[in-house]
C-alpha cells in the first residue's frame, strides 16, 4: 500500500475509533465511505476479488453475531468489518487471519480487565465495550507486522 493509502486508512480508523469510544456508535457515512474507498482502491490495483472475498468473510460472522445479540454487537461493527476485511485481505491471507482473530481477542482482554477493575473497586459491571478500536488496531498491526 502506498504511504497515502496507509495515511488515509489510519485517519479513517482513528475517526471511527474516536466515535465508537465517545458514543458507542459508528456513523454510516464513515463506515460506508471507507468500505467503498477501500474496494475502489482494490479495483484500481487489480485486487478487487481478494478484497471482496476478505470483506465478505469478515462481515458474515460479524453479521451473524449481530443478529444473535444486537445489543451487544452493533450493526456499525458489521459495516466496519466490510472495509477492514477488504484491506486486510489486500495484505494477504495470513494478515487477514491475524486481523480477524486478534480483534475479538483484544476486545475480550480489555473487557476482562475492565470487569476485573470494576470488581476490585466495587462498581457495577461495565456495559458493552466499543469494538471498533480493537478492530482497527488489530488490522493495522496485522498489516504492519505480518510478513
Amino acid at each position: 500500500m502506498s504511504s497515502v493509502a496507509v495515511s488515509v486508512l489510519a485517519l479513517w480508523c482513528a475517526a471511527l475509533s474516536a466515535f465508537d469510544l465517545r458514543s458507542r456508535r459508528l456513523p454510516n457515512a464513515l463506515t460506508g465511505a471507507g468500505a467503498i474507498g477501500i474496494l475502489g482502491y482494490a479495483l484500481g490495483i487489480g485486487r478487487f476479488g481478494a478484497a471482496l472475498l476478505g470483506a465478505a468473510l469478515l462481515a458474515l460472522p460479524y453479521l451473524l453475531i449481530h443478529l444473535c445479540t444486537p445489543r451487544g454487537f452493533g450493526a456499525g461493527d458489521v459495516k466496519l468489518a466490510v472495509g477492514l476485511g477488504a484491506v486486510a485481505a489486500l495484505a494477504g491471507p495470513r494478515t487477514w487471519a491475524v486481523a480477524a482473530i486478534a480483534a475479538p481477542v483484544l476486545t475480550a482482554v480489555i473487557g476482562a480487565a475492565a470487569l476485573g477493575l470494576r470488581r476490585i473497586r466495587g462498581g457495577d459491571a461495565p456495559g458493552p465495550l466499543p469494538h471498533a478500536p480493537a478492530m482497527c488496531l488489530s488490522t493495522a498491526l496485522a498489516i504492519a507486522l505480518v510478513p
